[in-house]
């Protein structure tokens, strides 16, 4: 007989910070629900291909912001046993010897500026080496060519730096004043992480980026502090309070909803959609990337869009309508949208492609067509690109048995035609609230409060979404129009994105 596992005292607190959005829980330490929080924030986007955050004006001002009000809500009597913190990544933060931000932070895969910095890394270390010692090609994604143009095109702010944060690492610091980074965020660190020796490569790291201080290398759920009177004061988190490390956002996420066996894939809707494969011994590929896990001796196959609700997002700006109206609409609509497909390559695309002069096409537009037709072809060019990303999981001798979709975006719709297009069931977990779940789990187990296979009591799945064998017959010729649309396009797509460049720079110029 399974009996749920009696609850410790003490309650976690876990929050997360994203692109658009931050995000936090109190739980208890069952994974029952207490209060939840969230703040809306700007993406700075100064040229094209260049995506940023003001790490204290975001990151830290969201987190105290969330901290306070949900440390409100603790019931008399009660008290936090443990904080939980992840953030987008990979980001590179440059920061100087006391921890203090010198520029904006570089975000993740999206930010596509270090460009010359990635073929001259790949010439200088060789793309298949990178691969098979790092486990990821080198791409938009990686930090070691980001660190590397940051050296090059801003030699004063370089000359000021002395540590490099990301999201979830720059929160722990100023909760505890240590600087750490966890296995998995550093194992996106391309080229300068070995995943089988989990250490730095470090003839790579001093000549990549010289005089800087390297974190040291700790577990997602490893506690690596208390918080500081100081930060109590900004936060209202009690001086002592345990924190963990963290990680970077999807891989919080995937603990806090059970995807941890071999064959268990996480999708994540979200500003980005994310998919995480877990994986019984570590696989690589040229089209995907390969990490180390949550947890130590686990590993990950990882896929990424540069663009899924950011798509969505913009078309409900450009048409100045809400998303209920703009679901409904789409809602009414055949599979296919009446003749429509969208690559949704808006800003670029990283997995399978690789490609940050990738750009969005709409195909197939007519006067008859309307917003709903645009909401749902975008919907569907998402599941196209789930589908895609699937396929080069399985090429690449990785099992997909089990979708778990999470995320803000895990909508009805969305769901139901991305299970449609795939021609796969998806499993909703009872929470889909987001990465700041996963933090307090890995929260609980970093205090011990919980263990790794607990998570199944905390967070049951509760729905299963299934294909429409009808509508998937419709997406399988559709798809087939989606994979042949990129190549027919892609020279004049990296046209237009010259183009662009320099329409940038002469206004900059002017």
């Amino acid at each position: 007989m399974t009996t749920t596992p009696a609850v410790a005292p003490g309650l976690l607190l876990g929050i997360d910070i994203g692109t658009s959005s931050a995000k936090g829980v109190l739980t208890r330490t069952d994974g029952t629900l207490v209060a939840e929080a969230r703040r809306e924030h700007a993406t700075a986007t100064p040229r094209p291909g260049w995506f940023e955050h003001d790490a204290d004006a975001v990151w830290w001002d969201d987190f105290r912001s969330l901290a306070r009000e949900l440390t409100a809500q603790v019931p008399a009597g009660e008290s936090l046993a443990a904080v939980g913190v992840s953030g987008i990544g990979p980001c590179v933060l440059p920061a100087d010897a006391r921890g203090r931000p010198v520029r904006a932070a570089i975000l993740y895969g999206v930010d596509t500026r270090a460009v010359d910095e990635i073929t001259e890394q790949n010439e200088r270390y060789g793309p298949e080496e990178i691969i098979r010692r790092c486990g990821s090609p080198l791409t938009s994604q990686a930090i070691g060519p980001k660190l590397a143009w940051l050296r090059r095109h801003e030699p004063e702010v370089y000359g000021s730096t002395s540590r490099w944060y990301m999201a979830s690492s720059y929160l722990v610091h100023r909760l505890t004043g240590r600087y750490v980074l966890d296995h998995h965020s550093a194992s996106q660190c391309t080229p300068l992480y070995d995943l089988a020796a989990r250490a730095w490569i470090e003839e790579r790291c001093d000549e990549i980026a010289p005089g800087l201080q390297w974190p040291e290398l700790v577990w997602p759920s490893e506690v690596v502090g208390g918080v500081t009177r100081d930060a109590e004061v900004l936060t209202g988190i009690p001086a002592g309070t345990p924190v963990v490390a963290g990680t970077v956002d999807a891989w919080a996420e995937a603990a806090g909803v059970g995807v941890a066996a071999p064959g268990d894939v996480m999708l994540m809707y979200g500003t980005t959609m994310f998919v995480i494969g877990i994986l019984a011994k570590p696989l690589t590929s040229p089209r995907l990337w390969g990490t180390a896990g949550a947890f130590e001796g686990t590993y990950c196959l990882a896929a990424g869009m540069a663009t899924s609700g950011a798509v969505t997002g913009w078309l409900r700006d450009l048409t100045g309508s809400s998303y209920e109206q703009l679901t409904s609409e789409a809602g009414e609509l055949p599979p296919g949208a009446e003749g429509l497909v969208m690559l949704p390559y808006f800003a670029g695309e990283r997995t399978p492609l690789f490609d940050p002069d990738a750009r969005g096409l709409v195909h197939g537009l007519t006067l008859r067509h309307g917003r709903g037709h645009l909401y749902r072809a975008a919907l569907e060019a998402t599941a196209y690109g789930v589908r895609h990303n699937l396929a080069a999981m399985r090429e690449t001798g990785a099992a997909a048995e089990r979708l778990v979709a999470v995320g803000g975006g895990a909508r009805a719709l969305w769901t139901r035609i991305v299970s449609d297009v795939t021609g796969r069931a998806q499993h909703l977990p009872r929470h889909t609230i987001g990465a700041a779940y996963g933090d307090a789990f890995l929260a609980a187990v970093g205090a011990g409060l919980a263990g790794p296979r607990d998570i199944a009591h905390w967070n049951p799945t509760v729905e299963v979404v299934a294909p429409d064998p009808a509508a998937s017959a419709v997406y399988d010729e559709l798809y087939g129009l989606y994979l042949d649309l990129y190549p027919a396009t892609r020279e004049a797509a990296h046209v237009l994105a010259s183009r662009q460049r320099a329409d940038d720079a002469r206004s900059r110029d002017a």
